[in-house]
């Protein structure tokens, strides 16, 4: 399971031409997820994002995590993150996971951050969705949770 975080001023999602969802100061997540991904991998995940420290404090280094920063989350779900890129000049597919299950995954990502306290506004799973997003820094992390390290 891998969470493309990026730290933003504002962020927004529109489907055919209609606002969906927007947040201001927070985190963009791009969430992908992949065919064996658990329950227990997404909470150690969305736990790693909302705790990961990537706001300025006062000094102006990166101290502070979201919810210490007053953020707010923008989750979109983008199966393209779980491409397999190591061969060819085309992306593979064959990791990510079927439908039925990233939706489920990706819904039970959204309600944990939820019962943590965070906003959270979500893009809409399936869809052609146009992401506009100021990032602010810009600040930009991959985080992962292979299978291995779920326990």
């Amino acid at each position: 399971m891998k969470a493309l975080i990026q730290r933003v001023s504002s962020a927004s999602v529109t489907v055919a031409q209609q606002p969906v969802a927007a947040i201001n100061t927070g985190l963009l997540v791009l969430l992908g997820v992949e065919k064996d991904d658990t329950e227990q991998q997404l909470k150690k995940l969305a736990d790693k994002v909302l705790k990961y420290r990537v706001f300025s404090d006062e000094n102006g280094k990166m101290n502070l995590n979201v919810q210490q920063a007053g953020g707010a989350l923008l989750v979109v779900s983008q199966f393209t993150l779980a491409a397999d890129t190591n061969s060819g000049l085309r992306p593979s597919f064959s990791t990510a996971a079927h439908p039925e299950h990233a939706l489920r995954l990706y819904q039970q990502f959204v309600e944990y951050c939820k019962s943590l306290g965070v906003e959270v506004a979500t893009g809409q799973f399936g869809a052609d969705m146009q992401v506009a997003l100021v990032n602010n820094g810009p600040v930009t992390f991959l985080l992962e949770v292979a299978p291995h390290t779920a326990g």
